[in-house]
């Protein structure tokens, strides 16, 4: 049996985040530290900093990809690991607007999922905010949605679902399951 899209959501619904809103997503932008990490990071000796993603929100990417959906990676920090990768950002609102313009996109279009302070100043350039569960106060106060899970735990994984069953594609990976490579 398949679980609802308001079962996906133990801990908030907000009526801003409509079905409708998710189904009409057309660019997905994901902050990296905080929302696909825990927020950690480990040091080796020799000082390589290590980050710890859950492969399912990897998945859960990968699959709003194959469903059409742009995905995006928006840090200040540094890296990169997809199509749309912007590091080293200083304005987020700013490289939020030329992504989109970029994409011809409009706000409405557009979901960002953040969990800090900086990542509220998105709040005028995106049609929905969203944070995971242990996002910052002042963000999960002003987000349309805040999941229940946390950065690192699965969070985007969460939202992927409720995506791709607003989308209508969800029934029948649940049904068939998946068959591809996760990389």
């Amino acid at each position: 049996m398949v679980v609802s899209l308001l079962g996906l959501w133990r801990h908030r619904w907000a009526a801003r985040c409509s079905h409708n809103a998710l189904r009409r997503l057309k660019l997905l932008v994901l902050d990296v530290d905080g929302v696909l990490t825990d927020g950690g990071l480990w040091t080796t000796e020799s000082g390589e900093v290590l980050k710890r993603f859950d492969v399912r929100d990897g998945l859960g990417i990968h699959l709003l990809q194959q469903a059409g959906l742009e995905v995006a990676f928006l840090s200040g920090g540094k890296g990169g690991a997809i199509r749309h990768v912007l590091t080293g950002i200083k304005d987020k609102p700013a490289a939020l607007t030329e992504l989109q313009r970029t994409l011809a996109l409009t706000p409405g279009q557009c979901a960002f999922v953040g969990d800090d302070l900086n990542d509220l100043a998105v709040r005028p350039v995106v049609g929905l905010l969203i944070c995971p569960a242990d996002g910052v106060a002042p963000l999960r106060a002003r987000a349309d949605w805040v999941l229940d899970r946390n950065g690192g735990d699965g969070a985007v994984r969460r939202l992927a679902e409720a995506i791709l069953q607003a989308r209508g594609d969800w029934d029948r990976l649940a049904r068939s399951g998946w068959r591809g490579r996760n990389d």
